[in-house]
């Protein structure tokens, strides 16, 4: 695929999008928009790391909640500027995701121990913000309503659904360009086999911290900008199982290892569970039942996900529609 090709089509999906606001959609609308895009955004870092690492983490929630606490601490406590401190608590998402990966890749964890280790460093995270003073306790921290551009507040949600468009199209740009750089291929390298990876000469772990530092910037960015646009984080918001179960599914159904798998996943999960809440009404957890009967369908018999199947269908109609090739008259 030519370069033109591989970000154009990135390029194109992103300006569609962008132009829902202006069909005048409600409010309601909007927001459940703008917490898909949320949800595409911390997916899209959870993939660079699972879907072509197939390092599998079921603790995400850190590095979300880690943004998100960031950003509101630095606000709220040191009166940083709501934008340098969206930066920074992306930076400290970073560093957090690289000591948690320092720490599991040098011991050789992978597969369910490395998952596993991810989720007790999450729940340690929650454990404390919720029982420190210094992260607002049990109720967490509630941002001032000062709305400014400045500040990083807008009164329309249609400026915080533009917001985080542009932070999933500029996350699915770094992953189209990671797919076709060095790095990229390392990093599957290793997904494959690792010691096969290292006996070629890929220094595996400088590559998997890389990695895990870049998805875990990602998934901050995520959380930061959940708690400005909610100006509220408390321990369950922040580092609460929800996003990693979120984060986790958007790629696999959408297509895991794929640029457009977690936009596509995080839509269906968002579109699934708002018409189920419709028929259901209140009933506790159908939303939830309803996820993992489509993760178990999509393991069962579509493995690479909803992109996957729409590449085959679509592939299948170019074919029927294209002209019989004319054979060569000798």
């Amino acid at each position: 695929m030519s370069a033109a090709r591989a970000y154009g089509l990135i390029i194109g999906v992103v300006a569609l999008f962008a132009l829902v606001p202006l069909a005048g959609p409600s409010n309601t609308l909007l927001n459940g928009m703008v917490l898909a895009l949320l949800i595409a955004l911390a997916g899209s870092g959870w993939n660079l790391l699972g879907g072509y690492g197939g390092l599998f983490s079921f603790g995400h929630a850190a590095f979300f909640g880690t943004g998100a606490y960031a950003s509101a601490i630095l606000q709220s406590r040191y009166g940083v500027n709501a934008w340098a401190a969206f930066a920074v608590a992306i930076a400290i998402g970073a560093v957090v995701g690289w000591v948690i990966g320092f720490l599991s890749f040098r011991s050789g964890l992978r597969g369910s121990y490395f998952a596993l280790v991810t989720l007790a460093f999450a729940e340690v995270f929650r454990i404390i913000a919720n029982a420190s003073p210094f992260f607002g306790g049990a109720p967490g921290i509630l941002l001032k309503l000062d709305i400014r551009p400045a500040n990083f507040q807008f009164e329309s949600r249609a400026i915080y659904y533009w917001i985080a468009l542009a932070l999933v199209g500029l996350t699915m740009l770094v992953m189209r360009a990671i797919e076709r750089s060095r790095l990229g291929a390392y990093i599957v390298a290793i997904r494959e086999n690792e010691n096969a990876a290292k006996a070629l000469g890929v220094n595996s772990l400088a590559v998997k911290l890389k990695a895990i530092a870049l998805s875990a910037a990602i998934t901050a960015a995520a959380g930061a900008l959940y708690v400005q646009y909610f100006l509220l984080v408390n321990a369950d918001l922040g580092f609460g199982t929800w996003i990693s179960i979120d984060a986790l599914l958007a790629p696999i159904i959408g297509g895991l290892g794929t640029v457009f798998g977690p936009l596509l996943g995080a839509l269906l999960l968002h579109e699934l569970g708002e018409l189920t809440r419709a028929i259901a009404g209140g009933v506790p957890g159908i939303d939830t039942a309803l996820f993992g009967a489509l993760l178990i369908l999509v393991i069962a018999f579509a493995r690479d996900g909803v992109q996957g199947v729409i590449g085959r269908l679509f592939a299948r109609m170019t074919r029927k529609t294209a002209p019989p090739a004319i054979e060569a008259v000798s």
